[in-house]
């Protein structure tokens, strides 16, 4: 199995333990009002998730744009300004969307302590 395939089974099931885990103890949560550490373990259990999925990501990510972009430099050296302008931009994108993550991830800690 590549390396790839292992990351994106490995995110699913992630994925699934979490909305799963979050859904429980929202329905415990709702039986019982004593549960309330139920909700807030979960949704710290969720920040984490969150934060890392987000750094894999992101690293994924930029990796494959800057395998790309170097490739295609190698290709053509004559073409560097016309490629590397674009990939500074995508990257400093797709780094934005590994802070919305951050961000997110700090909303659910605040969440989880009040």
């Amino acid at each position: 199995m590549s390396l790839k395939k292992t990351f994106v089974m490995s995110g699913a099931a992630l994925a699934t333990l979490a909305t799963t885990s979050l859904a429980a103890a929202q329905e415990m949560a709702e039986k019982t009002a004593s549960n309330a550490f139920d909700v807030k373990s979960a949704a710290a259990l969720a920040a984490g998730i969150a934060i890392g999925a987000a750094a894999l990501g992101g690293t994924l990510a930029q990796g494959r744009a800057t395998a790309a972009a170097l490739d295609g430099i190698a290709r053509n050296p004559g073409a560097a300004p016309r490629i590397q302008t674009p990939m500074i931009l995508g990257l400093a994108l797709i780094e934005s969307l590994v802070l919305l993550g951050f961000v997110i991830a700090f909303f659910l800690q605040g969440f989880a302590r009040g």
